[in-house]
C-alpha cells in the first residue's frame, strides 16, 4: 500500500494536519509521525511533491519545477537526496554571476565576446557588486531593486554604453533570480544571492526527494482544503474532493460526490499550513480567524512571481561546448538573454532559458509554439538562420496552476527580510508551545527561501515547535 492510500477511518481526530504534499509539509509530517504523533496530509493534487515536479514522458526526464540543489556544502537537501541514492549531476551557475564558469558571452551587436573582452565585463560587474552591497546597505526603507542597481552605477565613472551593459546584468538577475522585475523587488530581496559550494542537478528526477519523504504516511491526494477554523484548542480543516486534470482547470466537487467514504471537516489539535504564497493571498484557503500580526502583515508584502522555464530539445547541437551558459547583450535580450546548457544532463542537445516578469506575464497567454518561435528568434540573431528547430519544447505554466499561482514567493518594495520569518509566527495558545497553526514553505525561510532547502528546513522547523524540543534533522533520512 503506498502512502496515498493509507485512508484512517472517518472520524477520527488526528494530532497535526499537515495541508500541502511538498517538500515542507511532507518533512514536517514525517518527523511528526517519527515522533509518534497521529498525522495526515491532505493534498489537492493528485501526486506529490507541489512545486517539486518531475515529468516523464516519450524517454525524457523534466524537472518543471525545483531543478537545483543551490550550494551542497552543509547543505541538508543534498544530505538527504545523498542518503535516498538520487544521482546526482553538477551544474553550477553560482546565482547569476558573471563569471566562475565558462559562459559564452554574446555582445550588442550578436557576436562573441573574446576572452579580453568577456574579462573586461566580469571585472566591471564584479567592481558593480561591491558598491551595490553598500548602496543597499545604507538604502533607505521601501528602495527599489531599480533604483539601488541605477545609485550604485551613478558612482561609476562609466560611459553610458559601458554602464547599460552592467544594468541590463543587473535587472536581468532580478528577474531570473526571483521572477520579478528590478522596480517591482525590494533592493534587499536579493540580500541572499549567495552560493556555497557546487550546484548539482539530478538526471533521474528530483521528485525522488518527495516520494521517499512520503513513504509511510497518510497522504489524501485530491483533497483539497478550503477553509481552516482554529482557536487555542485546535483545528478544523475542511475538504472537498477535487476532480483529475483541477492541477490545470481549478474543477472542484464536493467530497462526499462520488469520493471514498471520509468526514468533509477534519479535526486536530494542531495544522501546518504549507500552501504557497499566491494561494493564501488568493483568499483560496480561508483561515478563521483570519491570520494576526505579523503574519498577515509579512503576508501582504510577500507575493508570487511570474518565472516559466522553456526547454527546448534540439535534434543536434550547434553551440560550443564546455560552456555553461550562452548569455546575450543589448536591448534585443530584453526578455530572451540567458540560455542553460543541459546536455550533460541526458545527453540530448538541450537548451533552457527562462521566461520571467514581464517577459513571463506577457507571454503567458502564448502557445507554446510561438513562445518556441520567440527564443529561436533570439537564437538565431547569435547563431544564424540555419540552427535547426527544436524537436521538442516545454513550457511551464505555474502562474496558471490553481495550487500555486506562481513558481515562488518574492519581497515587493517595502518588505524586509525578516518578513520570511514572520509568516512562520507561531498562532494560537500562549506561545510556540502550545500554538495550534504553524505556516511552512518556502516563503517562511529567511536565510535561504525560494528554494527547496528553505521548504525542507521550514517543515522541520515546524515539527521542532510543535514537538518543543530540538529534532536533529538526520532523523528525515536516518
Amino acid at each position: 500500500m503506498n502512502a496515498a492510500q493509507q485512508t484512517p477511518p472517518a472520524g477520527d481526530r488526528f494530532d497535526v494536519i499537515v495541508v500541502g504534499a511538498g517538500v515542507s509539509g511532507l518533512a514536517a509530517a514525517r518527523l511528526l509521525a517519527r515522533a509518534g504523533k497521529r498525522v495526515v496530509v491532505i493534498e489537492a493534487r493528485e501526486r506529490i511533491g507541489g512545486r517539486l515536479h518531475t515529468e516523464r514522458e516519450g524517454g525524457r526526464v523534466t524537472d518543471i519545477g525545483g531543478s537545483w540543489i543551490h550550494g551542497i556544502e552543509g547543505s541538508a537537501v543534498h544530505a538527504a537526496a545523498a542518503a535516498f541514492g538520487m544521482p546526482m549531476v553538477e551544474f553550477t551557475v553560482g546565482s547569476y554571476q558573471a563569471g566562475g564558469r565558462p559562459i559564452a558571452y554574446y555582445g550588442v551587436d550578436g557576436a562573441r565576446l573574446d576572452g579580453a573582452e568577456a574579462a573586461g565585463f566580469i571585472a566591471d560587474v564584479a567592481a558593480f557588486d561591491e558598491r551595490l552591497t553598500e548602496v543597499i546597505a545604507a538604502s533607505a526603507p521601501a528602495t527599489s531593486y531599480a533604483a539601488a542597481i541605477d545609485a550604485a552605477l551613478a558612482t561609476q565613472a562609466w560611459d553610458p554604453a559601458r554602464a547599460e551593459r552592467v544594468r541590463e546584468f543587473a535587472r536581468h538577475r532580478s528577474e531570473e533570480q526571483y521572477g520579478a522585475d528590478a522596480e517591482d523587488l525590494d533592493a534587499h530581496g536579493l540580500d541572499d544571492d549567495a552560493i556555497d559550494g557546487d550546484e548539482v542537478v539530478f538526471p533521474e528526477g528530483y521528485d525522488r526527494l518527495p516520494l521517499r519523504l512520503a513513504e509511510g504516511l497518510d497522504v489524501r491526494l485530491e483533497r483539497a482544503a478550503t477553509r481552516v477554523r482554529w482557536s487555542d484548542t485546535g483545528v478544523e480543516v475542511d475538504v472537498v474532493r477535487v476532480r483529475p486534470g483541477a492541477e490545470s482547470s481549478a474543477r472542484r466537487e464536493p467530497a462526499d460526490s462520488g469520493a471514498p467514504a471520509e468526514p468533509t471537516t477534519l479535526t486536530a489539535d494542531r495544522a501546518v499550513i504549507t500552501v504557497p504564497v499566491g494561494v493564501l493571498r488568493a483568499g483560496d484557503l480561508a483561515i478563521d480567524p483570519a491570520l494576526p500580526e505579523p503574519v498577515a502583515g509579512a503576508l501582504e508584502r510577500l507575493e508570487m512571481n511570474a518565472f516559466e522555464k522553456v526547454f527546448l530539445r534540439f535534434p543536434e547541437k550547434f553551440w560550443d561546448d564546455g560552456v555553461y551558459a550562452i548569455r546575450r547583450q543589448g536591448e534585443a535580450a530584453s526578455w530572451w538573454h540567458s540560455w542553460y546548457d543541459l546536455t550533460p544532463l541526458h545527453g540530448t542537445p538541450t537548451l533552457l532559458t527562462f521566461a520571467a516578469g514581464s517577459c513571463a506575464k506577457e507571454t503567458r497567454d502564448w502557445s507554446d509554439e510561438r513562445i518556441s518561435a520567440s527564443v529561436m528568434a533570439a537564437l538565431r540573431e547569435i547563431f544564424g538562420d540555419r540552427i535547426p528547430d527544436p524537436d521538442h519544447v516545454r513550457v511551464t505554466r505555474w502562474q496558471d496552476d490553481p495550487y500555486a499561482r506562481g513558481s515562488y514567493a518574492y519581497m515587493t518594495v517595502g518588505s524586509v527580510p525578516e518578513d520570511h520569518e514572520r509568516l512562520a509566527t507561531p498562532i494560537g495558545g500562549s506561545g510556540a508551545g502550545d500554538a495550534v497553526l504553524h505556516l511552512a514553505g518556502e516563503a517562511t525561510w529567511q536565510e535561504d527561501p525560494a528554494t527547496v532547502t528553505a521548504a525542507l528546513l521550514s517543515g522541520h522547523r515546524a515539527a521542532e515547535r510543535i514537538l518543543g524540543e530540538p529534532i536533529p534533522i538526520e532523523r528525515l533520512w536516518a
